[in-house]
């Protein structure tokens, strides 16, 4: 049976991003297992479909923007043996817990398929070699993987706007170590929260960015609205290609009420096994200070509350994935029907989502997008990355599109809430103050004071210090009240580090030395930045 003739493209995108959680100074810290869980449940997982699809001839593509503070880590050292360990001890614990249960036969049954799927995580890691970051750059040389770039620390750009010199940095920056360890300066950035401001516009352009994604508004309301809504890019007046998130894609895969991940016959992301295990069986596989921290083994269904629900179900999971990869593509190819008769090119449906849903959030998730890329051509529809649907660009309606981000209300409230407002008064005055920390230290060395060496150190630390504290993640967390005491800390400690680094470089009275700070900081091994780029705000230039 041949398949039905091409109606449109689907253009999926994942966003693969953690704010920098190393800790060097602890043997175990909590917050870094926020990276273990995702290159165990999400980041491994997808390496083996990709390298399925290949495998088996599938026509799969799609983009993925990875940000630089995650690929930092997958990169560094320290955390690629504590991710090995991680995996390790979770298979050491599936063994121990399918000795436990061996007289509970249902129970047993989903222990055992934890083994082997800690013991598939563990054959991927082994075959990358533990290079994610190289595993990921290989497959992007078939052109059938997309990588997008992301500025340094994940930052609201709109935020940034009044600020060249920050934004200049955080842009290059993360530009920079893209094309370090992916081997190419791509074309797309992904925005951090689809966060959009025309200010944006020639920053972006300046640093060769031509094609990105904002949300359904931002196209909707744009100067003037594009006709053609989301099913088509616009091109910005600077030349940049923009797509618009597609709003009922998103809904049937992220909403919590509604959505996809919702169905009982899935597994259960808020009950695991340390909610209710001995603690002297459990507590050597979670990160200490009493914390009963979730194993990554989690024995239930969605269904009922916590009282009564039923143990997890491989089949019946597979099952309601392979309903759901069905409604999606079926629902896909309405659309694309509908929105084909009122344009003159073929319509392209843009869906972004968190690459952590597919696997982490979401357990299934993995097969999900399996059984998407699989079918898709069954449903008339091809597979591109943004790369491939931007190529006809240069016919797009031109407009500016609005001010938007994917946050709550489509505005940046998440971020200006009065549970962290007053972060970003004292994050703007950071990054005046930085203008002036780069200025003085770019003055003695090019002067060529004997103290200009040290002081250039200084100051790119005091620069580093301040894009960390840069980062959305913290007044996000903050806002959510989720790991809000760390978040705070974080924040608190990189704007500290950084006023008393710019103390020692500016020469304020009460400084004896340049010395930075002398324990490890958790932002130690996170790239510095170039001070010229907040040294050519003085001189006015992009």
């Amino acid at each position: 049976m041949s398949e039905p003739a091409v109606i449109g493209s689907l253009a999926l995108v994942l966003h693969a991003h953690l704010p920098w959680v190393r800790h060097p100074d602890q043997d175990r810290f909590l917050e870094e297992y926020w990276l273990f869980e995702a290159v165990a449940e999400c980041y491994l997982p997808l390496l083996r479909l990709i390298r399925g699809w290949a495998r088996d001839g599938v026509d799969w593509r799609f983009s993925l923007g990875i940000t630089p503070t995650l690929a930092a880590m997958w990169a560094d050292p320290l955390l690629q043996f504590r991710i090995q360990r991680y995996l390790a001890e979770r298979r050491d614990l599936t063994r121990i817990e399918c000795e436990r249960t061996i007289l509970i036969p249902k129970l047993k049954a989903v222990v055992q398929f934890h083994r082997a799927f800690y013991d598939q995580v563990w054959e991927e890691w082994v075959a990358c070699g533990a290079d994610l970051v190289g595993a990921f750059s290989a497959w992007a040389q078939t052109g059938r993987l997309e990588l997008l770039a992301g500025p340094a620390t994940h930052p609201i750009l709109p935020l940034l706007a009044n600020e060249p010199g920050s934004l200049r940095a955080q842009l290059r920056l993360g530009l920079r170590e893209h094309e370090r360890r992916f081997g190419h300066r791509p074309s797309g950035l992904w925005l951090p929260e689809c966060a959009w401001s025309p200010a944006l516009e020639p920053y972006l352009l300046a640093e060769g960015v031509r094609h990105s994604i904002v949300e359904t508004h931002g196209l909707m309301k744009g100067s003037p609205p594009a006709p053609s809504a989301i099913f088509l890019p616009i091109r910005s007046p600077g030349g940049i290609t923009v797509f618009g998130r597609d709003p009922l894609s998103a809904r049937q895969v992220w909403s919590r009420q509604g959505g996809y991940p919702g169905d009982p016959r899935y597994r259960e992301f808020h009950r695991d096994l340390s909610d209710e295990a001995e603690w002297e069986s459990i507590s050597r596989f979670l990160p200490g200070a009493g914390v009963r921290y979730p194993s990554g083994l989690k024995y239930y269904r969605v269904t009922g509350g916590s009282a009564d629900k039923l143990f997890y179900d491989r089949s019946e999971a597979i099952q309601a994935v392979e309903e759901h990869v069905t409604h999606f593509l079926s629902q896909r190819q309405h659309q694309l029907r509908q929105a084909r008769d009122g344009l003159t090119r073929a319509p392209v449906i843009v869906a972004p989502y968190d690459a952590e849903l597919f696997g982490h959030w979401w357990f299934e998730g993995p097969e999900f997008l399996d059984g998407v890329m699989r079918q898709a051509s069954r449903f008339g529809m091809s597979l591109q990355t943004l790369s491939g649907a931007s190529v006809d660009s240069t016919q797009a309606w031109v407009s500016q599109p609005a001010e938007s981000s994917w946050g709550a209300g489509g505005h940046l409230g998440v971020w200006l809430h009065p549970s962290n407002a007053d972060l970003q008064p004292r994050l703007r005055s950071a990054g005046t103050r930085m203008v002036s920390v780069a200025r003085a230290a770019m003055i003695a060395i090019e002067s060529g004071d004997p103290r200009g060496g040290r002081l250039g150190g200084v100051a790119r630390q005091a620069g580093r210090e301040l894009l960390l504290a840069q980062a959305s993640d913290w007044p996000f967390l903050i806002r959510m009240g989720t790991a809000e005491g760390y978040a705070r800390r974080r924040v608190e400690g990189h704007l500290q580090a950084f006023e008393d680094l710019a103390k020692a470089v500016l020469f304020v009275e009460g400084t004896t030395h340049l010395d930075g700070p002398e324990t490890s900081r958790p932002g130690d091994g996170f790239p510095e930045p170039d001070l010229r780029w907040w040294w050519s705000a003085v001189e006015g230039c992009l």
